[in-house]
């Protein structure tokens, strides 16, 4: 059993491991994306003649800001996502994934709309609690609803970052 155990936390760790190369092999690539774009917005800006070029070129100017700014954010998001996770693990709260699923891996949504409500009725019962709002985004995820799953865990990092 606990060589079950043990083997069962170490592929959760190697995929861990092998999603956290690949989110910073996009971000290195969104990196050098936004870098040509730099360049290219800056050649349009003060070596084009024409004043479109220069329009564009500022505009240009614009987008690997913003797309920096995002990629920012969600860094950090998964980041204090991950926090969150490691301390409910260490509190014994992360909710058990023993949900149904069919044969190619996907949660059957009903069992995962009948567990919803389970933690749906706890974030209503302590509104206030960031270890209750977690577990309501794990249970939006499980029934498909990635956008209030969102949500939910932006709500309960920042009830964790006001210390409530």
């Amino acid at each position: 059993m606990v060589t079950l155990t043990w083997k069962a936390k170490t592929v959760e760790k190697i995929r861990i491991s092998r999603t956290k190369v690949w989110v910073a092999l996009i971000a290195l690539l969104l990196v050098f994306y936004m870098v040509v774009m730099l360049q290219r917005s800056f050649t349009l800006m003060f070596v084009s003649p024409e004043w479109q070029a220069k329009v564009m070129g500022a505009a240009y100017f614009l987008i690997p800001l913003v797309v920096a700014w995002v990629l920012v954010n969600e860094i950090l998001f998964g980041a204090r996502t991950e926090k969150l996770a490691t301390i409910l693990e260490s509190e014994g709260g992360l909710p058990v994934d023993e949900l149904p699923r069919t044969p190619a891996g996907r949660i059957i949504r009903a069992a995962a709309d009948a567990e919803f409500e389970k933690y749906k009725q706890q974030a209503e019962e302590a509104p206030g609690d960031w270890r209750s709002w977690f577990r309501l985004s794990c249970a939006y995820d499980a029934s498909g609803d990635r956008k209030r799953a969102r949500k939910a865990m932006r709500d309960a990092v920042n009830m964790f970052r006001a210390g409530l």
